[in-house]
């Protein structure tokens, strides 16, 4: 009876522990949410109730594939500037840009990116948080982004260009067809992700991944989206990934991060074993020679893992959206889509003169439909948020506090009706003065000013120019080689009125936000122009 009555109330005085325990935990819980709700330096801000009190809102939307669109929505609700967080204000200004990102603002990156290396060690010049440590990183990297830099690695883009162009042209199905008929049905989407993953291998690791010819690594495409996936969803509450929640509750997205991280690593012990014993300048030829001018220092072998996981994500992901995004409004607007071959038919008389250069560049319509493409629907469509540094920071009349993160959310901005004149429909006369009415070079600025998708100042894509020049490339030859349509029937990449706010615009092409992008279509038919006195015509 002893026994039982010591065992009886050892169970009592842990059952009281527990319910104390229990207890204490909700009344925390509860004097949190008031003190945020009412006390905390954010509490004036407007925005939804769940996302005043905890991350875990953000965390949803990030999971959900729809946080551009809920930026967007709650900026359409609560006006310029609202409360996305617990320490979090989203603002949708060209000034707030310019005040956050531009010049050398008393901003520093937030612990959104501490997520995204998968060692501390193998933080790369996107997830270096120290300026001094980002600054040395960005010198050195520049080295492999020069204008030497460019023109030499531009055979190795032209290279899988032209085999993308040949399998548009050479599709098997195309065997049982008549010359001048309609190719099959190709996802546009799929072949710019071949395409551009080909490009970086060639660029970053010294072959092609051969995406284009077969599918034998096509899943890697699949990896490197759920990566950046599971990179957005730990990053909006970096809790998850310290309590190691991310393997319960995203356990299959967090194992095919880790697939990458992997495959990633075997590209980059491949390349390593090559070293400069090789005559191709590509990525890594530059960052083993390259040293930062002020310091002396080249990259660590850590360094260079991280860099190499980047590379793959930010130079294939990126551009394949934008390469997508570009075909799909073109075939929605045929009339854009003929005014674009006449400049490029005009402007080039072989499709090998199409490369990069000041007669690429002088095709200004060209460039306005990959700006444009990018505005409506751009590649990063989230936000890529700056803590406040101590002394704060002034934001369009808002003193913002040390320890708040704040940031733009590139698909609202795109989308304001303030900067962008009927900002749903797609006009890449909007970048080119006078080439309208109503279109003049103060309306050009004022849509540069508001223009963000490789975002601005320091931080910016370093990348930009060969985004650019592969993109336009791209697009210059495959219009100076085929005429191509939206395939009959097909609809991949639409917005449908029953979907979620936001995705109700048939012609506005669809994209997932995964701090990079998922996306799907659009589904398009092509078919070879062909040469008759002299001058290039379609095939009827």
């Amino acid at each position: 009876m002893l026994s039982l009555k010591i065992d009886g109330g050892v169970v009592g005085v842990i059952s009281t522990l527990t319910l104390w325990s229990i207890l204490s935990f909700f009344v925390y819980l509860a004097g949190l949410t008031i003190y945020r709700l009412t006390l905390h330096p954010l509490a004036k801000y407007p925005g939804p109730f769940c996302a005043k009190i905890t991350d875990w809102y953000s965390v949803y939307q990030a999971y959900s594939g729809d946080r551009h669109l809920s930026f967007a929505y709650n900026h359409e609700k609560y006006g310029p500037v609202f409360r996305y967080g617990p320490n979090s204000l989203s603002f949708n200004t060209n000034t707030a840009l310019k005040s956050i990102y531009g010049g050398k603002p008393n901003v520093e990156k937030s612990q959104f990116y501490s997520v995204f290396p998968p060692k501390k060690e193998l933080f790369s010049i996107h997830s270096a948080i120290d300026k001094v440590a980002h600054g040395r990183k960005r010198r050195v990297l520049s080295h492999a982004f020069s204008e030497t830099a460019m023109k030499g690695m531009e055979k190795y883009i032209l290279e899988n260009v032209r085999i993308l162009c040949d399998k548009l042209g050479n599709h098997p199905a195309l065997k049982e067809k008549a010359a001048g008929e309609w190719g099959p049905a190709l996802n546009m989407s799929d072949w710019c992700n071949y395409l551009t993953f080909d490009v970086m291998g060639e660029l970053a690791f010294g072959k092609t991944f051969n995406m284009l010819e077969n599918d034998e690594e096509r899943d890697v495409i699949k990896l490197v989206a759920n990566a950046s996936w599971m990179h957005l969803i730990l990053g909006t509450y970096p809790m998850i990934k310290t309590l190691g929640l991310n393997k319960i509750l995203f356990g299959e997205i967090y194992k095919r991060r880790m697939q990458y991280m992997a495959y990633s690593k075997v590209q980059f012990e491949k390349r390593m074993k090559v070293g400069l014993e090789t005559d191709r300048k590509d990525f890594f030829f530059y960052l083993l020679n390259a040293r930062d001018p002020e310091t002396g220092r080249g990259f660590t072998m850590p360094e260079l893992l991280g860099e190499s996981n980047l590379m793959i994500i930010a130079g294939s992901d990126t551009t394949s959206t934008t390469l997508a995004s570009a075909f799909f409004y073109l075939v929605y607007n045929p009339h854009t889509l003929q005014k674009m071959a006449d400049e490029v038919l005009s402007t080039f008389s072989d499709v090998e003169d199409i490369r990069h250069g000041p007669t690429l560049n002088s095709c200004v319509y060209l460039r306005a439909v990959v700006d444009e493409a990018m505005r409506i629907s751009p590649p990063v469509g989230g936000m890529v948020p700056r803590r406040v540094l101590p002394g704060g920071l002034d934001v369009d009349g808002f003193h913002i506090p040390e320890g708040i993160d704040v940031g733009i959310a590139a698909y609202p901005l795109h989308h304001n009706p303030n900067y962008f004149n009927a900002p749903e429909k797609f006009i890449p006369e909007r970048w080119i003065s006078d080439s309208m009415p109503g279109i003049t070079k103060e309306t050009v600025a004022l849509a540069n000013s508001a223009y963000t998708p490789f975002s601005i100042g320091n931080r910016a894509c370093i990348g930009k120019p060969l985004a650019y020049d592969e993109v336009m490339m791209t697009l210059a030859r495959v219009v100076f080689m085929y005429e191509f349509r939206l395939a009959p029937g097909t609809s991949a990449g639409e917005g449908r009125p029953e979907l979620a706010w936001g995705r109700h615009n048939r012609e506005e092409y669809q994209l997932k936000d995964a701090f990079t992008s998922f996306k799907d279509g659009p589904y398009i038919q092509f078919r070879a122009r062909v040469q008759e006195n002299g001058l290039q015509e379609i095939a009827e």
